[in-house]
């Protein structure tokens, strides 16, 4: 591996990491219903925030004249509106400041041709991502400053999803670099199964985030707060009062809750299957650990959402099921990402002494 492809990987994870707490900061914001407190979007003035007791005073006032305050926070003070303002404020810093350490080296690296052309242009793409996240947050809060004083589902989901696409570009372009620039070939037969399941099992790790994007929109997670039975059944009563019918799948938060708890149990499969296929395989030493960390991934993840479901939803468990979500990702895409570039242990010839004695 050259030096230069390890510094470009270093800073390639150092951006999954700042996207990483983006998310989680975004699930703090939903959660702590901070996000419609900043009513205007303003890229460059919006980074210095109220600086004196005037300055607050007309940010609370402005604030007062949208639904959240009049339907639900009616007669809140200032010092709380700042507690609520000051979470999205740090939302939408950690944004500009993830575009910031991600355009400077990555100029850095381009003029110093420590990028090759298609790398470029991947990390260009990337780029580009990022800049339209930006205009769909504030999409996003847009649908929560008129009539309802919340966010829509639809779009809260988009938003999530997008972030998920960025740290999913990011990391698989930092493990390339990392493990060094290798084109990637046809598997063996013995790899392309394992391989192909994983990239299923990945699919289904990022639909389930998408799912919990739906719940966190609806709120359906303060619903039916028992496991496994909702309401003491395993279907949940008024599952599809919503017409046009496919409105329940989105909208109806009985059913948006049923169709999470449904695609864990097909996660957990899927993810367990593949850990089978590697561990008993002949996968490389990388894949067979990053397998062994994806089972403890994924056992610790469906133990925090339990918890979170059980105890209605409280910040900090509901925080840690999101980052559980995206590190389980993660350590998916890297099995993924080893069996495609490094498929099989290396195998001795058949007519050499070690095959011999096997």
């Amino acid at each position: 591996m050259k030096k230069d492809d390890r510094i470009v990987a270093a800073w390639l994870f150092a951006c999954c990491a700042l996207v990483f707490a983006m998310v989680v900061l975004g699930g703090v914001t939903r959660l702590t219903q901070s996000g419609l407190s900043m009513v205007e979007w303003e890229p460059i003035m919006g980074v210095v925030p109220p600086l004196d007791q005037r300055q607050w005073a007309e940010a609370f006032a402005l604030y007062q004249q949208y639904p959240e305050y009049q339907q639900v926070n009616r007669g809140m003070g200032l010092d709380e509106f700042k507690r609520i303002f000051y979470v999205e404020y740090a939302h939408r810093m950690l944004g500009r400041g993830i575009g910031f350490a991600f355009a400077v080296p990555f100029l850095f690296f381009w003029l110093t041709g420590w990028l090759n052309r298609r790398l470029a242009l991947q990390l260009s793409g990337t780029f580009l991502l990022g800049g339209l996240q930006g205009l769909l947050g504030w999409y996003m809060v847009q649908s929560g400053l008129f009539d309802q004083p919340r966010v829509s589902p639809y779009r809260l989901t988009a938003h999530l999803g997008l972030a998920v696409l960025i740290f999913s570009m990011l990391w698989w372009l930092a493990l390339g670099l990392w493990c060094g620039r290798r084109a990637a070939v046809d598997p063996p037969p013995a790899a392309a199964g394992p391989l192909n399941w994983s990239v299923l099992a990945a699919a289904a790790v990022a639909l389930m985030m998408l799912s919990g994007g739906f719940v966190a929109g609806t709120k359906a997670g303060f619903a039916f707060n028992t496991f496994p039975l909702m309401a003491g059944q395993w279907w949940p009563p008024g599952s599809w009062t919503m017409e046009p019918g496919w409105r329940n799948l989105f909208e109806n938060l009985a059913t948006v809750q049923f169709i999470h708890r449904l695609l864990a149990l097909l996660v957990a499969a899927a993810l367990l299957t593949l850990w089978v296929a590697v561990t008993r395989g002949t996968a490389s030493p990388g894949a067979r650990t990053g397998a062994h960390l994806m089972a403890g991934l994924l056992a610790v993840q469906l133990s925090l959402g339990i918890a979170t479901l059980l105890h209605a939803v409280p910040v900090p468990l509901a925080a840690a099921h999101q980052a559980g979500a995206l590190t389980l990702l993660a350590a998916t895409l890297f099995v993924a990402h080893r069996l495609r570039h490094g498929a099989l242990a290396a195998e001795p010839p058949p007519d050499s002494p070690m095959a011999a004695r096997a």
